[in-house]
């Protein structure tokens, strides 16, 4: 009967004989490879070398190629395929082989011209271009290329392979022009599915997909640039079923309100511009299996309430959303549930516990938002609730899902205790920054597959016994950073563990010397043993660890007294800041792009060695004792150079002119030196600078008022020199556009008060309550600025400069005349300084515009008439200064001018009333009545303090008040200073040397002791502060 068929189909292509005589002799033999295919295939396989395989590659285990043999038959090969009539070879795979090489026009495998499938994915082919003779493969319908490390521009020859239909490039450094892609979407009239992820299309329409298939059932386009309208018709497509543009951050569209006509079973919008209506997109493809809409455009009703009609999800992705309310816990009763992310969103409430047999879950606000939930998710494999404010215990059913994987509940407000694993199968496990107690469990030791475990940021105790992580020979990632009471000393003294581990961080982790497991981790490329104990001389092994891999090494905070030389070829972060080392600079290695070793006692000159660092964006050698003049050569690294910091050192001579050459700084200190000679006009050619730090040094210059037309400058400061002449450049139409701190006290400026330049400062007239909101801070994740701002005589270090904090100090010159009424337009000023110089006129009334103002010094001046009434209204004043003026009138009553002291008014001749012993007519000097302003809730305040402590706690007459507001501000302490308003005034005195302690990470900086003084109620207020700066010293 078989062979009857055969001759049935010899008649039907009676054309073709040679394929009937093939067929007629394949039942009694298979035709072997031919042999010249065979060699093609070893030549090329020959051509490239053997490497790792790609680490994408999860199932990978032997290279296919292992069984390739001279010969041998080559049909027979693992990843070869040959037609089983003709001999020949018509599909190669080779993917996830490790293969290293380019490939050559001239290569063999395109001699194959039989072929049909060709898969060549995730290898690396060095930046290979796609070689013309791709589109020489007549009878190609598959060709994978996608992870291959294959550039250049998109081939047009693959517009040719008309038989297409499958083509994946994706992964790789292409680039593709419209014309192309045109010509692509025409010719390939068959294709199917079409993945282009990653590849270059920054300058294509998208309407150059207008002409698909109708064949096309997958489209995936991630990362491509693409910008512009993407043509509506993709979804009228009638074989869809995958759609996927996600991260086109410039690419928008419309879908369908109804009537979808594709069967889309994945669906990707993740961060681009498409308008999007959840309840009518949930509505129409309740079929839908992947849903892909991170940080999306949502219209109308976006709490996704309807989510749990989506039956059939497999994959759902809305993170970076803001959500709010509960989550939609219904959604784990779909037992085909394998990846659920939620993350960065505002969700509250617990998550469900089985012990309570899955009960309702409801939102306090809405019925709307109640679930049920009725089974574990068996199926699921990734769980990402990350950063919402989630709260309650981590439920028992997370521990007992035997298919997890990835399990992500950082950034929450979590309780508990971690409890036990049941099953084996978690890769990454994230629980940073919760409110976790209690031991870590021992069951960890059993998650053999682990390669990240993170625990950071909590209040875990007890012992970690190295004895759990003997058997995690993959984990590559350990982050244990911060849980003060937990003890590692077992675990830093075992050796023989963590083999592969590739990232550590044990900060704040109070360990003593350098994990001696280390010894063996050659492969570590980040290690963060920052804020501990760690003493002395670095141990000479460690100069061996990580020699060819370590890129970030954060020493931090520590107590180290010499590093030795760095043996770290490849070494790009490198933080020593805070230690007790001694001796010159280290010799450094070439390629770091981070350099800090600030608050350490480092003597010599900067060597010129420290030129040759040719990629460096951060250099912090501040507080320090070095010496000599700052090499001209430093100037040659401007042109890549963002932050210098040189600031309290002992450096003289003058400033390299050269520092600017091609300058990308953002920011530049060099104060408290001994410089002198003028500012380098250079400077004029940062366009990004931001801070510029010149102060206390000995630089004789006129203003450089050549700064002005800085657009991005922020805070100047030039105090403490020997700056002389007058200020402003009348041709500078809008000087400081973005300017926010100046300070040019203590110097020998003379003239008017340059009213052309307060009316243009833009930057200080914005309205603070419009910005109120989260904190942010000058500087980048690498480096925040620090400031040293003068408050009433006394020095503060801003350990981080807040970016709406303003002010305005030109105390201690020689300027005369009015004070400008433009000041009164500075609307977000917080501080403001004339004092001691030689002002005349009345203090202007406008100032009381200035609602946000918290200290105003017009002391030592020459000043005269009446104190505006206007002022009164400044709710925020907490430190006023109006002594040694000719002053006079009745002192203005209620509000915030019922604290001030007789200090804000003494040598004031001609003023009367409270708080003077001088009455004013029928006034006898009594106290005034308590302020209706005053009131005990506890307001916000945007500093970060409270509202109340801003309030009363400045209100005391000296700066006691004003100098702790400011440390608060730095440390987060705020609560017990509430306590001193009930105090009575500035009888007695305190002294407090104050060793601020940072709370938010390496970024912070302590700030030099500061002298507090003036309370009463001394054994109260000294055992207040003794708690909240533990390690203080305080005489009272």
């Amino acid at each position: 009967m078989e062979r009857l068929l055969l001759l049935l189909i010899c008649f039907l292509f009676l054309s073709q004989p040679n394929n009937c005589s093939s067929s007629l002799s394949f039942n009694s033999s298979t035709p072997l490879c031919h042999s010249h295919q065979s060699s093609a295939l070893l030549h090329f396989r020959n051509s490239l070398s053997g490497g790792h395989p790609n680490p994408d590659c999860v199932y990978y285990s032997n290279p296919p190629e292992n069984s390739w043999k001279m010969g041998t038959d080559c049909c027979g090969w693992d990843g070869v395929t040959c037609d089983t009539m003709t001999g020949h070879v018509i599909a190669v795979d080779l993917s996830c082989s490790g293969l290293q090489g380019l490939i050559h026009p001239n290569s063999t495998l395109f001699s194959l011209r039989h072929l049909q499938r060709l898969n060549l994915a995730y290898n690396d082919f060095g930046g290979s271009a796609i070689s013309s003779k791709f589109g020489g493969f007549a009878n190609m319908t598959h060709l994978n290329l996608s992870e291959s490390s294959v550039a250049g521009n998109f081939p047009s020859e693959i517009s040719h392979l008309s038989k297409l239909v499958s083509l994946d490039l994706s992964g790789n450094d292409l680039r593709i022009e419209t014309p192309r892609l045109k010509r692509l979407v025409q010719n390939l009239t068959h294709l199917s599915k079409l993945v282009l992820d990653d590849v270059s299309m920054s300058s294509v329409s998208p309407n150059s997909f207008m002409n698909l298939s109708s064949s096309l059932t997958s489209l995936s386009l991630w990362g491509c640039g693409l910008k512009g309208r993407f043509p509506d018709n993709i979804f009228h497509l009638p074989n869809l079923q995958l759609f996927d543009v996600r991260y086109n951050y410039n690419l928008t569209g419309s879908l369908p309100t109804y009537n979808w006509s594709t069967p889309l079973k994945s669906l990707g919008l993740s961060e681009t511009g498409f308008p999007i209506n959840l309840p009518n997109l949930i509505s129409n493809l309740k079929s839908l299996k992947e849903l892909y809409l991170s940080n999306c455009n949502f219209i109308g009703s976006s709490y996704p309430t309807f989510l749990p009609n989506l039956t059939q999800i497999t994959s759902l992705d809305l993170s970076y959303n803001n959500f709010g309310g509960q989550c939609p816990w219904s959604l784990l009763n779909n037992a085909g549930l394998t990846y659920l992310d939620l993350s960065h969103n505002n969700f509250i409430g617990q998550l469900p516990n089985l012990s309570t047999n899955w009960t309702k879950v409801s939102s306090s606000n809405s019925s709307s938002n109640s679930q049920s939930v009725s089974q574990i998710p068996s199926n699921l494999v990734q769980l990402w609730l990350s950063d919402n404010l989630l709260n309650g215990t981590i439920p028992s059913w997370l521990y007992d899902i035997p298919s997890l994987q990835f399990l992500f509940l950082d950034n929450n407000r979590f309780t508990g205790q971690i409890g036990e694993f049941l099953h084996n199968s978690l890769v990454a496990l994230k629980l940073n920054n919760n409110k976790l107690h209690g031991p870590l469990p021992l069951s960890i030791s059993k998650l053999v597959s682990l390669r990240g475990l993170g625990v950071s940021f909590n209040n875990l105790s007890g012992n970690v016994e190295s004895e759990i992580f003997f058997r995690l020979k993959n984990l590559e990632f350990l982050h244990m950073s911060n849980n003060p009471l937990l003890s590692l000393s077992s675990f830093t003294f075992a050796t023989n563990i963590l083999p592969n581990i590739f990232q550590l961080q044990l900060s704040s982790s109070n360990i003593t010397e350098i994990p001696h497991f280390l010894r063996t981790a050659e492969n570590i490329e980040y290690l963060d043993l920052s804020k501990n104990q760690i003493k002395g001389n670095i141990p000479k092994w460690f100069l061996e660890v990580g020699k060819d891999s370590l890129y970030t090494l954060n020493l931090s905070y520590n107590s180290l007294t010499s590093i030795g030389h760095l043996p770290w070829k490849n070494l790009q972060f490198l933080d020593l800041r805070s230690n007790m080392l001694q001796g010159p600079l280290p010799v450094l290695p070439l390629g770091l792009s981070f350099f800090s070793a600030s608050r350490n006692n480092i003597t010599g000159q900067i060597s010129s060695m420290i030129c040759n660092l040719s990629s460096v964006k951060y250099l912090d050698l501040s507080y320090n004792h070095l010496n000599d003049v700052i090499p001209l050569c430093l100037g040659n690294l401007s042109n890549h150079l963002i932050d210098l910091d040189l600031q309290s050192n002992n450096l003289h001579g003058t400033i390299p002119t050269t520092i600017a050459k091609g300058c990308y700084l953002r920011s530049l200190k060099l104060n408290d030196n001994q410089l002198e000679g003028p500012l380098p006009q250079s400077l004029v050619h940062c366009r990004k600078l931001e801070v510029l730090d010149f102060g206390n040094n000995k630089i004789n210059s006129t203003f450089p008022h050549w700064l002005e037309t800085l657009p991005e400058l922020r805070v100047l400061i030039l105090r403490l020199n020997n700056f002389h002449g007058t200020l402003g450049n009348p041709k500078t139409k809008f000087p400081f556009p973005n300017l926010r701190i100046i300070d040019l006290s203590h110097n020998e400026f003379h003239g008017h008060l340059p009213t052309n330049l307060f009316k243009y400062l833009k930057a200080m007239m914005m309205n603070v309550s419009a910005n109120k909101g989260e904190l942010k801070y000058m500087g980048d994740n690498y480096y925040q600025d620090s400031v040293i701002v003068v408050m009433k005589g006394l020095f503060f270090e801003l350990v981080k400069i807040q970016s709406l904090f303003t002010t305005i100090d030109f105390s201690n010159n020689n300027f005369k005349g009015e004070i400008p009424k433009s000041i009164g337009e500075l609307g977000s000023l917080k501080g403001l300084n004339f004092s001691h110089n030689n002002l005349i006129g009345r203090v202007p009334s406008l100032l009381g515009n200035l609602t946000n103002l918290e200290w105003l010094d017009l002391s030592s001046n020459k000043l005269e008439g009446e104190i505006p009434v206007q002022l009164v209204d400044l709710t925020y004043l907490a430190f006023l200064n109006l002594s040694e003026n000719y002053l006079f009138g009745q002192i203005p009553q209620g509000k915030q001018f019922n604290t001030f002291t007789n200090d804000s008014y003494k040598e004031n001749r001609g003023l009367c009333g409270f708080p003077m012993t001088k009455a004013c007519g029928n006034d006898e000097g009594q106290q005034p009545p308590p302020s209706s302003t005053i009131q005990e809730d506890d307001f916000e305040f945007e500093n970060g303090f409270h509202w109340k402590v801003v309030l009363l706690g400045y209100g005391v007459g000296f700066m006691f008040g004003l100098g702790l507001g400011y440390l608060v501000f730095s440390s987060g302490k705020p609560k017990w200073l509430v306590n001193i308003v009930y105090g009575g005034r500035h009888n007695k005195g305190c002294d407090a040397s104050v060793p601020l302690d940072d709370t938010n990470g390496y970024k912070n900086r302590s700030i030099p002791n500061h002298t507090l003084r003036g309370v009463d109620k001394v054994d109260f207020i000294k055992e207040e502060l003794e708690k909240a700066w533990p390690g203080g010293t305080f005489m009272c």
